[in-house]
């Protein structure tokens, strides 16, 4: 059977054992702890190409080798997940995502997917997209990601919706709340992303990477944190999520790149308890939101200008933000800010 690689170096001067290691980077692949156990029993983890026992110490710039089974063909199932739809037509529709709902099937998730949810909704009215898991999908969002994403009903919308994101004519504006306050408010952020070599879930900023691109402003700051609206000139994996914490104002609630270390330094000592009870309690995923597509529908030529109201939970944090860190405690409500900023 074919097998899936994954290649990570361990790159903490401190040593660690490998399975806790493996463990510890919560890879979507090693779904269990039993399951790394059994894969290094078998010598499919090598560690500098030599097999070694679960109990091996890391040593900083050891090479990890992870050689996978090819997870079994998932046949897809319809299922009645609601959805909601803020646009559609016969050509195409716009989902309203909510977070924590994977775009389409893979390792570990063969269902509950926004894929499940559309098979049931639309039926045969979908393209059949570039992956066999994954008809009617043109773009995506990460799992904790919420709001607007586009779902092409047949394959010449999905082609001409692929020429028009290719042609950077698809105008996604995000909102998220950074943990710091950007400097200067308004500007932008450009360097290269590639995947990480210590942790494959991760993307970072590297010079051998691609371009990525995208244009700021801040709608609203707090002490020690800011409402933030993005604007994507480049689409890579996790961009906006890397860019900012790369430039220390990681999006709250961002488990992969974000730590409740890093937002307990931000503010006194006596709302550090405030700020764990809204990361374990209400904000349980990164702060961040696509809110507004723009662009000319490629069939009818029509333009769209569509937008996903806030979560319930990003809506809650920026009332506690409101409560515990206002700096102008008369400035406009939020609703008020976003009506206003709609024009970038």
């Amino acid at each position: 059977m074919k097998r899936t690689k994954i290649h990570i170096v361990y790159t903490e001067p401190e040593p660690l054992r490998l399975d806790k290691h493996l463990a510890n980077l919560r890879l979507q692949e090693l779904h269990s702890r039993t399951f790394i156990e059994n894969l290094i029993a078998e010598d499919a983890i090598l560690v500098n190409s030599i097999p070694v026992k679960k109990s091996y110490l890391l040593q900083e710039n050891d090479e990890i080798q992870i050689s996978l089974p090819e997870a079994p063909e998932i046949e897809l199932q319809p299922e009645n997940i609601p959805l909601d739809v803020i646009y559609e037509d016969e050509h195409l529709a716009v989902i309203n995502k909510e977070p924590g709902m994977i775009v389409h099937p893979g390792h570990g998730n063969p269902d509950g997917t926004l894929v499940n949810a559309i098979l049931f909704r639309f039926a045969e009215q979908l393209s059949t997209g570039r992956h066999p898991s994954r008809p009617g999908i043109v773009h995506r969002l990460d799992r904790g990601t919420s709001g607007l994403i586009i779902i092409a009903k047949d394959d010449r919308t999905q082609a001409a919706l692929g020429d028009l994101f290719a042609r950077r004519e698809i105008q996604k504006t995000y909102l998220a709340i950074s943990s710091g306050i950007p400097d200067p408010l308004e500007g932008r952020l450009e360097n290269c992303i590639a995947r990480s070599l210590s942790n494959p879930r991760q993307m970072c900023v590297a010079s051998e990477g691609k371009r990525a691109l995208s244009h700021y402003k801040c709608i609203k700051c707090f002490h020690y944190f800011a409402l933030v609206k993005v604007n994507l000139e480049t689409g890579r994996m996790h961009q906006i999520r890397v860019q900012f914490a790369h430039a220390n104002m990681p999006i709250l609630g961002d488990l992969l790149y974000n730590t409740r270390r890093y937002v307990h330094s931000l503010m006194p000592q006596n709302m550090k308890r405030k700020a764990t009870e809204l990361l374990t309690g209400h904000l349980l995923r990164q702060a961040l939101h696509a809110w507004q597509l723009k662009f000319i529908h490629p069939i009818t030529g029509k333009e769209l200008e569509l937008y996903a109201p806030l979560p319930e939970d990003i809506l809650y944090t920026l009332n506690w933000l409101e409560r515990y860190f206002a700096i102008d405690t008369d400035s406009p409500s939020i609703n008020l800010l976003l009506e206003e900023n709609k024009q970038w």
